[in-house]
């Protein structure tokens, strides 16, 4: 997930008390965009007879389309040249439109791709804009307010699922035409509501000889390792959790087919996890808190075999807790390499781990969808056990040597 860097100020602030529900409400609506193509990817499909297009091209493009968007953003330093809030909007509109236009006639895989790419650049003026605007917000009590936020971003990438099941009568159309409508709503909402923040200030000219550089130092090292090992596994578990069911559905047949809303509940869970985890990390520190969580997902990864032969309510139980560790420990990984930063470089080294990241997440993916025809099922989400066992290796040397945020 994006990472943010902590403000300090003695300065006190009495905030609006409708600042971040309107921010978390706004990260929600918008990033609901980001799995909605994934959502009524199979209709789409079948509809126009797309052959050729994946469900991990379609995911790709998307996390391409953010990987190139959070670097241009960076490089033009957008988010200090522009006012946050308005930004925000115009990104939301946009996505908003890129997302609708999978609506247009006859698309073509070029198109459809280009279009997911497409709002794959809007949402990184949307997501780390919204960390933005909450650090301008929140001069002490940041990394409680991220897991609000990126418990926003877990439901925003839930709801396209929950929306296939209310509207399982209606056209796949109608999930796309609720989340652009959502986009826009947002956006509008946040602009109206949230001015700049009291704590905004210039951000340091992007030095990426300086952003490398930091990568030498072993507790910066070390944090950016743990985060990347958490991506590794995060978009690939998100993206085939509706195959997570159906391996399982089809090898128990007399449970019946998991629906769309079981898609929606194991992403979504990951929300309160989040939240918790805030509350957690003011008792354990950040990366107490993440390793925890690591090791848990890591553990589910590992014993994904063994977990797909258990009756249905078994199963069941363990891929909730599977999709609230996945994400638990994103904020807290975020937190603890926002830390670890140097203060010279802490907006470039803190863009570039983010590029990073998920540049990796395409790489998993990517390797994931490739192996689907090669290796049975069952054993396909072994692929994403390297993700935590990087992360708790790297993370372990600096246990004792990171403080907690």
């Amino acid at each position: 997930m994006s990472t943010v860097s902590i403000l300090s100020s003695a300065t006190a602030y009495q905030r609006p008390r409708w600042i971040l529900p309107t921010v978390v409400f706004a990260q929600f609506a918008c990033t609901s965009l980001w799995f909605a193509g994934n959502a009524v990817l199979p209709d789409l499909l079948r509809e126009v007879r797309l052959a050729g297009t994946s469900l991990g091209a379609v995911v790709s493009a998307v996390q391409l389309g953010f990987i190139v968007g959070t670097l241009v953003f960076g490089l033009l330093q957008l988010a200090d040249k522009v006012a946050p809030a308005r930004l925000f909007l115009w990104c939301a509109v946009a996505g908003s439109l890129t997302n609708a236009a999978l609506l247009l006639p006859e698309p073509t895989p070029a198109l459809v791709l280009g279009l997911r790419f497409a709002t794959g650049l809007c949402l990184a003026g949307i997501y780390p804009v919204g960390m933005k605007i909450a650090a301008d917000y929140y001069e002490n009590g940041l990394g409680r307010a991220l897991g609000y936020l990126v418990g926003a971003l877990v439901l925003g990438t839930a709801l396209p699922h929950l929306l296939r099941l209310l509207a399982a009568d209606l056209s796949w159309k109608a999930v796309v035409l609720t989340t652009s409508g959502l986009a826009l709503a947002g956006g509008l909402l946040l602009w109206l509501l949230v001015p700049n923040g009291p704590f905004r200030r210039p951000g340091a000219r992007l030095q990426l000889r300086a952003a490398w550089a930091v990568f030498r130092e072993g507790p910066f090292r070390r944090a950016a390792l743990g985060y990347f090992g958490h991506m590794w596994e995060l978009y690939t578990f998100w993206a085939f959790v509706p195959l997570l069911l159906a391996t399982h559905a089809q090898l128990h047949p007399e449970s019946g087919a998991f629906g769309p809303g079981w898609a929606f509940g194991l992403i979504a869970a990951g929300a309160p996890a989040c939240v918790l985890g805030g509350y957690l990390a003011q008792r354990w520190g950040s990366l107490g808190t993440a390793r925890g969580a690591l090791a848990i997902s890591g553990a589910c990864c590992l014993l994904s075999p063994l977990l797909l032969a258990l009756p249905r309510p078994a199963f069941g139980a363990v891929v909730l807790v599977w999709g609230m560790a996945v994400v638990a420990d994103s904020p807290q990984f975020s937190a603890v390499v926002a830390q670890r930063a140097p203060a010279t470089a802490t907006g470039t080294a803190l863009t570039l781990v983010t590029c990073l990241g998920f540049a990796l997440t395409i790489v998993s993916l990517q390797a994931f969808a490739a192996l689907q025809g090669q290796v049975e099922a069952r054993y396909l989400f072994l692929l994403l056990v390297p993700g935590p066992v990087l992360g708790l290796l790297a993370t372990q040397a600096a246990r004792a040597r990171i403080s907690s945020s």
